[in-house]
């Protein structure tokens, strides 16, 4: 026989991995199986978390800006029935105008209407902007117009077209003024 018919050929066994080698890798399975089902679990438990959250946080907008209109609704609510008294004034001066010709009775009460009408937009933080002799500030007033008035009344009010109105800090009507230049 000649070396190469000869080959030796060696018989392909099978190996097998001993018994115990079987019986840790089986429970490593189980137990990986089980770790997955339970973050899958966790997973699950927690977008079902966020999806309520996030349907409880919707109800609670919701729920404070219907708050927040309400607020708003009543607040107004309570201001035009706080001015009412004003129009009771101004419907019986109307009345008395028609009645008399004593036209210095008649602007003694229009004086009373005003400084209580006045008195209410004071009890409401509501402050006309001063105007007279200011300096022009663009976050109060509005120029109207400027006029040629001297180098010393220069970015000066010289006159105010309509009075402008703060509540608190906030311009609520900027002033219209006619500006030095």
């Amino acid at each position: 026989m000649s070396k190469k018919e000869h080959k030796h050929e060696e018989p392909q066994v099978e190996v097998q991995q001993p018994v115990e080698e079987q019986a840790q890798e089986q429970p490593q399975e189980e137990s990986l199986e089980q770790k997955v089902a339970e973050l899958e679990q966790k997973v699950a438990d927690l977008e079902d978390l966020k999806l309520r959250q996030m349907a409880e946080f919707d109800n609670y907008r919701r729920r404070t800006n219907k708050e927040k209109l309400d607020l708003i609704e009543t607040a107004g609510e309570r201001i035009f029935t706080e001015m009412l008294p004003l129009v009771d004034d101004f419907e019986r001066a109307t009345a008395a105008m028609e009645k008399t010709d004593d036209i210095n009775a008649v602007r003694e009460g229009i004086r009373l209407i005003q400084q209580k009408f006045i008195a209410f937009l004071d009890k409401h933080e509501v402050h006309a902007i001063e105007t007279e002799g200011a300096d022009f500030n663009t976050d109060e007033h509005e120029a109207v117009t400027l006029f040629a008035a001297g180098e010393d009344k220069k970015g000066k009010i010289i006159d105010c077209t309509q009075k402008g109105y703060k509540l608190g800090d906030k311009v609520i009507r900027f002033a219209k003024v006619v500006v030095g230049e």
